[in-house]
Formats: C-alpha cells, sequence, structure tokens
C-alpha cells in the first residue's frame, strides 16, 4: 500500500524522466539468461523490460499501469507479497529498483522463487556504498536508505547464493533515479526531476539544501569539490544486480 501511495503520487509526470537506459537494460537482460517468459515484479511503467520476449508485469500503482506505453506488456494490479499467479509459471522473473518499496522482503522474494523456475534478476542499491555527492548536501537521504533498503547478503539469506554485479552509472544515463545525475547537478534543481524519484517524495522540506547546492554551482564551490567527475564516463554509486539461479533439488 505505501509503495501504491507514493507512485500514485510521484507517478504523475513518470515516464516522462524515467525512461530506461540501453547499457543498463543490456545487464539486466543478459542476467535473465534465455528464458523466454518474464514477470517483471514492481513494473512501473515498462522500464527494462524486453521486447523479444514474453512479459507480464506486476504493479501495485494503478497511475504508474496507466501510464504504460500501449505496446507494452499486459500488467495485472497486485503486490509483490502475494504475487496472483501459478507456481513456476515463468521462466525467470525480474525486479527493477523496487525491493526498498516492499512491505514484507521475504516474502516478495519467495513470492518471486515460487512464480519463476529459472533465474531471479533485481536491480536495487547497496546501503552499505559510498554514497555521492548529492549526501553531502542531503544528508536524510543516507536516514531513509538504511532501513529500508536490503543489504546485499540478505538476498542470499532468503534465496540462496547469489551473484552480485555493479552496475556503474553512465554520465548521460537516461533513467532518472536518484543517482542518474551525478554529473549533471542543475538536474537536482528541476522539480520535474525530483517529482520522478521516490526519494524526494518521502523528504521532508528541503530547500536551504537546493539553496546551498544552486549557490555553490553559480560561485564554482561545486566544481571545486567534485569537478573530478566530469572527467569519468561512468560511476559506481551503489546500484548493484542481484542473480539468483534456483537451487537444484536433490533426488
Amino acid at each position: 500500500m505505501m509503495m501504491s501511495a507514493i507512485y500514485d503520487k510521484i507517478g504523475l509526470g513518470y515516464a516522462r524522466k524515467r525512461k530506461p537506459d540501453y547499457r543498463i537494460a543490456r545487464a539486466i537482460h543478459d542476467a535473465l539468461g534465455d528464458a523466454q517468459s518474464i514477470l517483471n515484479v514492481g513494473a512501473g511503467t515498462g522500464s527494462y523490460e524486453p521486447d523479444n520476449r514474453t512479459v507480464t508485469a506486476l504493479e501495485p500503482s494503478a497511475e504508474m499501469i496507466g501510464q504504460r506505453p500501449p505496446d507494452a506488456a499486459k500488467a495485472y494490479q497486485g503486490s509483490a507479497e502475494a504475487i496472483p499467479f501459478a507456481d513456476n509459471q515463468f521462466d525467470a522473473a525480474m525486479a527493477v529498483l523496487t525491493v526498498h518499496h516492499w512491505s514484507d522482503f521475504k516474502a516478495g522474494l519467495r513470492e518471486m522463487r515460487r512464480v519463476a523456475k529459472g533465474p531471479l534478476v533485481i536491480l536495487t542499491f547497496d546501503p552499505e556504498s559510498h554514497y555521492f555527492w548529492l549526501a553531502d548536501y542531503i544528508p536524510e537521504i543516507i536516514a531513509l536508505d538504511q532501513p529500508i533498503m536490503p543489504k546485499l547478503e540478505a538476498f542470499e539469506r532468503i534465496l540462496g547464493p547469489c551473484k552480485v554485479e555493479v552496475v556503474p552509472v553512465p554520465h548521460d544515463c537516461t533513467d532518472g533515479f536518484l543517482g542518474a545525475y551525478w554529473q549533471r547537478p542543475h538536474a537536482y534543481l528541476d522539480p520535474e526531476v525530483r517529482a520522478a524519484i521516490s526519494t524526494f517524495a518521502k523528504l521532508d522540506n528541503i530547500t536551504n539544501a537546493l539553496t546551498k547546492l544552486e549557490q555553490d554551482l553559480a560561485s564554482g564551490a561545486w566544481e571545486e569539490r567534485y569537478g573530478h567527475l566530469m572527467e569519468l564516463k561512468n560511476l559506481d554509486v551503489g546500484y548493484r544486480l542481484v542473480v539468483a539461479q534456483p537451487i537444484s533439488k536433490k533426488e
């Protein structure tokens, strides 16, 4: 219910700013292997759903479902914690930047494992990774993340051995999630950009922080501290791809 409420609020302009980045898409699609039927849990507007396979989408927010393109996969309204499909119905299941919104992380993962007979591919954020410069201006984002972002070892406790891959964020990332604009600091001053990022929907008044960022950009203070980032093509800002294969049962 919390996830649905948040995205019913921020989803109004979500599709304009949250366009899938092809480099991140490639990592997700490669991890899905040769799976042909895929369940996308917390599917939103359909970002990162492969268009050459049979995809079924599950999304709690009616607003987000309404923004899915006409040619997107069929979407059902529902939550990760109670997936309305049969055991082993899909070859694989995916979940992109959604697990931190679930009301019951363990139940959601177990449901994904129940309905998928192949790999589970989950794009998430590692709360133990180094936060990028935005946290220097808005340290509240760390306080928000720590209680809700599952640590990587939590995936293995529930799913068994997992492969974890670093997903570096390109400097020109087209998907406007929180870390996407690490090389474009002016973007965080744009209300439309912030409106498509769930973190900002949870923050209280951050006017002072944004004013400080704006002043530092104008004065050159931001460039003095973080200008070295402008030379990079990609940056690790904590995003990880967790891939869990089914545990084979002994005869």
